[in-house]
């Protein structure tokens, strides 16, 4: 196999294909004799990328060729081991054929394959990049620090990277369903009423940002619960610092006396208590 095909694939496929017997030249297939990897971890293909890769490959065709074996089903078809997007792309570009190099891996080999060219590709979203490091760790037995090398990231960044699987299934699921962002469900990780903010994320709409700071209002707001306050006010706090997304606090003195301080990080905070106030009084 030519050094260009092979520094094209990446470190960790590079690997791969030296322990499988693979040809040493590059074919052409016909697109209707190849068939999906019934392995794909990968869920989603974004359709505007799909399209931009689509429009590439009929100015300048495909470039690096696509990765098959034999197909277990049908002998007369071959199965995609690594580049299955650039076989959907040619196939939305109106092409017949493609290149490809053909090699022989049984179903695990298949896997691994697929699984590391996923977690190496730049636009793969980060629940699952990591969904795909606990695969190889999972299935293959790899260790943080062989998926550190093979795929050529840091030890801290897969730590890091697998700490969003630790989130309830329930979150997760909304990430899948792009009801919540990844950016989103990093702040929510460690988090024991991760799922209750997550809906309040989608009910009230809330940018990563906004996420933030509505976390360290919370997490400030009970705090100050546990320091000996009465628990209907620490309740009535914590429902107007939910409902308002800014932290209330409120003193009350032993005569029924006291104060309400309402904490705003920006003139948009204070123009929505502002506006609250001026619309319901």
């Amino acid at each position: 196999m030519n050094s260009k095909i092979k520094k094209g694939l990446g470190r960790g496929l590079s690997s791969l294909i030296g322990e499988t017997k693979i040809e040493t030249k590059t074919n052409k297939l016909s697109l209707s004799d190849i068939v999906p990897n019934q392995f794909q971890p990968r869920k989603n293909f974004d359709e505007e990328n799909l399209e931009d890769l689509a429009n590439s490959i009929r100015e300048r065709g495909v470039i690096q060729p696509i990765i098959v074996r034999n197909s277990n089903s049908d002998n007369s078809k071959f199965e995609i081991i690594a580049g299955e997007r650039r076989w959907l792309a040619a196939r939305r570009a109106g092409l017949h054929d493609i290149p490809v190099v053909v090699t022989d891996a049984d179903d695990l080999k298949s896997l691994e394959f697929a699984i590391v060219e996923n977690v190496q590709r730049n636009d793969l979203n980060p629940l699952e990049e990591a969904q795909g490091y606990k695969r190889l760790i999972d299935e293959f037995s790899y260790d943080q620090e062989k998926v550190s090398k093979f795929i050529g990231k840091s030890r801290s960044y897969i730590t890091n990277s697998l700490r969003i699987l630790n989130l309830p299934k329930e979150v997760l699921k909304l990430v899948e369903e792009k009801k919540i962002s990844t950016g989103h469900a990093k702040i929510l990780v460690g988090l024991e009423n991760a799922y209750f903010i997550a809906n309040k994320i989608i009910e009230k709409k809330l940018s990563v940002r906004q996420t933030e700071n509505f976390v360290k209002i919370f997490k400030k707001s009970k705090t100050k619960t546990k320091i000996n306050k009465d628990s209907n006010i620490a309740e009535l706090e914590n429902s107007l610092t939910e409902k308002l997304g800014i932290r209330v606090l409120i003193k009350n003195k032993k005569n029924n006396k006291g104060s309400i301080l309402f904490e705003y990080s920006d003139l948009d905070q204070l123009n929505k208590i502002i506006d609250s106030i001026k619309k319901n009084y």
